[in-house]
Order: C-alpha cells, then sequence, then structure tokens
C-alpha cells in the first residue's frame, strides 16, 4: 500500500528536513516499509510521481512505500542538513555537480552494483551525469526536460511571428510584440532560481559550453569581461522582460503566457503544467538564438531529475528494489501521462505516445553537443543558494550596477571554491 504523509510538519529545529514513516527511525517495521523523499511538491508533478509509485507495489514482494513531500525550494535550501540527519531512504535529487557534491561528502549511499543491473536501460552521457569523482554511481535518473523560449503556437501565426535566429532577430521580434500590446517575455524572479536559466543561455551562448561549466565550477572569475558583457546583454534584453519580476512566481509567469498576454517565456520544459490539457498542443518552444557563431546553440540546458539513496538507509534492500523500479521504462512512462512536459531517462522507453512538445524535446537534446544541468545544479550549493541568488536579484533591481554585482560574486567565489 501507498502511504503518502506531508513531510512539511517534520522540520527539525536545525531547519533540515526529516523522514516521516520507518526510513531512519530504527523501528521494527523498516524491512516493510521504504521512505521517500519527495521534492516535487506542485500539484500535477506530485500527483504523477505518486502514480509512478503506486506500480512498485505489485512487484516489491510486500513492500510499501511511504512519500515524504516538502515543499520544492524549501527542499534545496535544507538537504544538506536532511542528509546529515535521518534521511528517507530513497531521495529525489539531480544529477551532475549537485549529485557529486554530497556524494564527496560521503553523505549518499554508493549504486555501483545497482548500476551493473540498470546500466543497459542508460546512455553514456546519462551515466556519466550520475557518476561521483570517484567513478562510482550514486544516482539513478529518471526524466528530463530542456530549456527553451516557449511559445503558444496559434499566437504566433494570428501575428505572423517567425522563431529568431539570432540575438537581433530576438529583440526585432521582442520590440514587434510590445508594439502589439503583449508582454514579449514572461519572467519572474521571486523564488530566486528562475533567472539562473536566462544567466545560463545567455553566459554559454555568448562564451560557450566549457567557460560556463568552469565559472560555475569555480575555475573562471566572475569579473571577467566575458562575465560582463552576458550581464551587459541581459540589460539589453531586461527592457522586454515584464516588470515587477522579484514579486512573481514562475507559475503566476507560466499563467499570462497560457493567457495569451505574453509572448514568450524563458524556462523549463514544465511550464507546460500551467496549461489546459486541451492547450497542450498549442505550446511549442525553441531554442534559445545564437548570439556568438563560435557557439552557436550546441548547448542545450537539460537538467536531469532523478534519485539518491541514503548512505545508511533504514531499508537498504528495499531502497534498491525502489530505485531499479524506477530505473525501468513503466513508472517514467507513467509519471510522463501525467505530467507529460518532461520525457523519459531510460532509453528503452516506448515514445510512441509522446504529444509534439515531448518529441521535439526529445530531439533537442538529443542532437545537442554538450548539455548543462542549470545553474544551481551546476555549481556548489552555498554559491547557488547566496551567491548567485542575491547577485541576479540585485543585477534586476539595479542593471545599471552591473561591476559592483559582479565583484560581489566573485568575492564570494573566491571564499566557497578555496
Amino acid at each position: 500500500m501507498l502511504r503518502i504523509m506531508l513531510a512539511g510538519a517534520g522540520v527539525a529545529a536545525t531547519g533540515g528536513l526529516t523522514a516521516c514513516g520507518s526510513g531512519g527511525s530504527g523501528g521494527g517495521s523498516e524491512s516493510k516499509v521504504v521512505t521517500f523523499g519527495n521534492n516535487l511538491s506542485d500539484q500535477v508533478p506530485k500527483d504523477a510521481i505518486t502514480a509512478a509509485l503506486k506500480g512498485f507495489d505489485a512487484k516489491s514482494g510486500g513492500l510499501t512505500v511511504t512519500i515524504n513531500t516538502k515543499q520544492h525550494e524549501q527542499y534545496q535550501e535544507q538537504i544538506n542538513n536532511y542528509l546529515q540527519g535521518k534521511p528517507d531512504d530513497v531521495l529525489a535529487w539531480f544529477a551532475g555537480y549537485r549529485m557529486r557534491f554530497f556524494a564527496d561528502q560521503g553523505l549518499t549511499g554508493d549504486l555501483t552494483d545497482l548500476w551493473g543491473k540498470i546500466g543497459g536501460n542508460y546512455s553514456d552521457a546519462l551515466k556519466q551525469a550520475s557518476t561521483g569523482s570517484d567513478k562510482k554511481q550514486y544516482f539513478v535518473p529518471f526524466t528530463q526536460y530542456p530549456w527553451g523560449m516557449f511559445y503558444r503556437k496559434s499566437v504566433w501565426q494570428e501575428r505572423g511571428y517567425a522563431i529568431p535566429k539570432t540575438l537581433d532577430e530576438l529583440v526585432a521580434l521582442a520590440t514587434k510584440m510590445k508594439a502589439d500590446g503583449l508582454i514579449p517575455i514572461a519572467f519572474a524572479q521571486k523564488q530566486g532560481w528562475p533567472g539562473m536559466g536566462t544567466f545560463d543561455q545567455l553566459n554559454f551562448r555568448i562564451n560557450g559550453y566549457q567557460f560556463h561549466v568552469d565559472l560555475l565550477a569555480g575555475k573562471e572569475n566572475w569579473q571577467d569581461k566575458r562575465v560582463k558583457e552576458v550581464f551587459d546583454t541581459w540589460k539589453r534584453l531586461l527592457p522586454f522582460h515584464q516588470e515587477n519580476a522579484l514579486g512573481r512566481e514562475w507559475q503566476e509567469a507560466a499563467q499570462t503566457l497560457q493567457q495569451k498576454k505574453s509572448g514568450m517565456y524563458l524556462l523549463g520544459a514544465f511550464v507546460g503544467q500551467q496549461f489546459p490539457d486541451a492547450e497542450k498542443d498549442d505550446l511549442d518552444f525553441f531554442p534559445f538564438p545564437e548570439i556568438n557563431p563560435e557557439h552557436g546553440t550546441d548547448t542545450v540546458e537539460a537538467p536531469i531529475d532523478g534519485y539518491m539513496m541514503a548512505k545508511k538507509p533504514a531499508n537498504k534492500d528495499g531502497a534498491l528494489k525502489l530505485l531499479e523500479y524506477l530505473a525501468s521504462p513503466e513508472p517514467q512512462l507513467t509519471y510522463l501521462k501525467a505530467d507529460p512536459t518532461a520525457v523519459a531517462t531510460n532509453k528503452n522507453a516506448d515514445t510512441s505516445g509522446y504529444n509534439g512538445l515531448q518529441k521535439k524535446a526529445a530531439e533537442v537534446i538529443k542532437s545537442a553537443k554538450h548539455i548543462t544541468q542549470f545553474l544551481d545544479r551546476d555549481t556548489d550549493p552555498g554559491f547557488a543558494s547566496e551567491a548567485a541568488t542575491n547577485g541576479l536579484i540585485a543585477f534586476i533591481k539595479n542593471p545599471d550596477d552591473i561591476d559592483s554585482v559582479l565583484k560581489g560574486m566573485a568575492d564570494q567565489a573566491k571564499n566557497i571554491f578555496k
């Protein structure tokens, strides 16, 4: 039987997450219970992961999954304390740098033996994204989705808009949208992270993939003239962004796209969660246009969501069984039926049921030369939550003060990436 609990009431005095149910409790029932730390708190993805986990009961040999859901941003902010306390047996997280960060600290379980069973389900790129610095695997990919410029096909057809291929064409299009009475680019930054996606697109389009990942890994200087060019370019685009972004959540901005008040929205494919089923076919996207011909559009931001195991799970055997199940096509496709804004990571999953947006997403990801995760997944958690978040907010508040913003980010980076 699947049990669902809201972990909001289980926040410890340290500010970290605590597991509800049997995970980490040391009680006698852990052999039959697997606890599942869930960060999908919005209704659509929460319902989707609940549906995906229901199929585990029939294959688990009598195990029960207890889902402990925590509000998404709080989950990310408190993950460090959570992992050092008594985390759930299996827990949601992200591939890449953020996964390696906790694996390097010995805070998550080694899944290398499990990968001996499930490795055939995944591409080499997905295995690499699941691999720690010690070459062992610590992560099981579940779904993946691209970031891009999303728009409503009906609005563009009615207005005669064409997909921009360059930055100048994007500016010209945004100017036309503004004259037509539309908000050219929907924008929200109340939650702190959405603007990171804009920075990512501009940085790897201007400076290329390698500079981008090196900057986020602390190997490049935030006061470098190449970074200043990113913010100068963003400053050029800001007049076309939705005003008062610091008081708006991404869902509200997405709703302006759905309501045909905005012409474009730079976000992940999860923007489709704010569209009724009857309107999802009207949603489309294009990769952010070229800025520097040297790099073209060879990089795509396509975060990989998936699951890790606690370092010392209360029910290790059950945790491994659940992770093996999550690596199979069935739960991934069940999830996507409820939330068709992402694509399965299992390469053997039947994609014949994908909608048009999913097919395009899969093709864009497949054709990319380089894949990034997202700023707050490609860098140190402390830098993301403090320096990057506060720096981007300061820039949006005062785009004429780029130099002091970058000095602040550079100074914090020097302290964090020693």
